[in-house]
């Protein structure tokens, strides 16, 4: 891919990580569905230099997923199709020689307020290298004021930053029930992003990948959305997955980080180990 500008070979590199990882379809797939997302969508932009760090080192790596219903994997046909289960052997696959662990910390109807108040027992005790936070959904489902979202969102990173933890935001998801609240939805996902920046904590933008599902690959809800028209399905939770795995893949093995890494690479027997 020498010679190829660097957006094209990043879509490329994260196109070939997702297809050479590609389970069997879900049923409820048409055949001709592929799991894909433009580069752009899907790209960090900041490394995970915390994730990088730990598998240089050749430590373990603790990965812990806090949101709502489509974390807890609500309209998948068992957990292990939720996108935090899928992730796990997504990110095994990517790293087979690292010890990953992915825990699912998502609890149906929360939001972020309620994810905060359980931040101490869900996320800190678990010591994670890690933190996914999948947010906004049930706000914008509730007509909640966006001062409140914002105050929360902010108070809720402000502790995660804290942690000795990469952090990465998961916005809403792109679904009929979502989407009706045109006018919320659009606030709360440009909410989520500037504070992102502001914050400088990773953003993956689930809403824009979705979205791009329906309006550009022409891919009908049906598809990739339960018949409850919120939720995603196993073949959404798998490929979101994918993508997500892949993205962080990239992120924590960009040269820079990568060289970071190294040098900072402690030995075996090192007290840093946990």
């Amino acid at each position: 891919m020498r010679g190829l500008p660097h957006r094209l070979r990043l879509g490329a590199a994260l196109a070939a990580a997702a297809a050479a990882l590609l389970p069997a379809r879900a049923q409820s797939a048409p055949p001709a569905m592929g799991c894909a997302a433009p580069a752009d969508l899907v790209r960090l932009a900041n490394p995970l230099m915390h994730v990088a760090q730990r598998l240089a080192a050749g430590q373990p790596l603790t990965v812990v997923a806090i949101g709502s219903s489509s974390t807890a994997g609500a309209g998948a046909s068992s957990p292990a199709n939720s996108y935090p289960s899928r992730l796990a052997v997504e990110l095994k696959a990517l790293f087979p020689q690292a010890q990953i662990k992915v825990i699912n910390r998502g609890v149906g109807g929360q939001e972020a307020r309620d994810m905060v108040a359980r931040f101490e027992r869900d996320v800190v005790v678990e010591k994670p290298d890690l933190v996914l936070w999948q947010v906004g959904s049930n706000s914008v489902l509730r007509d909640r004021p966006l001062r409140q979202a914002n105050g929360t969102l902010r108070e809720g990173l402000r502790r995660l930053r804290a942690l000795d933890a990469d952090v990465i935001l998961i916005n809403p998801q792109y679904a009929p029930k979502v989407i009706a609240k045109n006018h919320d939805v659009d606030r709360m996902v440009e909410l989520i992003d500037a504070t992102a920046k502001e914050t400088d904590v990773d953003l993956f933008r689930r809403f824009a990948v979705m979205r791009h599902w329906r309006l550009t690959e022409g891919i009908p809800f049906s598809a990739f959305v339960s018949k409850d028209a919120l939720h995603m399905n196993d073949w959404s939770y798998g490929c979101i997955a994918r993508l997500l795995a892949a993205s962080i893949h990239e992120a924590a093995t960009r040269p820079t980080v990568t060289a970071t890494a190294g040098r900072n690479r402690q030995p075996e027997n090192s007290s840093a180990r946990r």
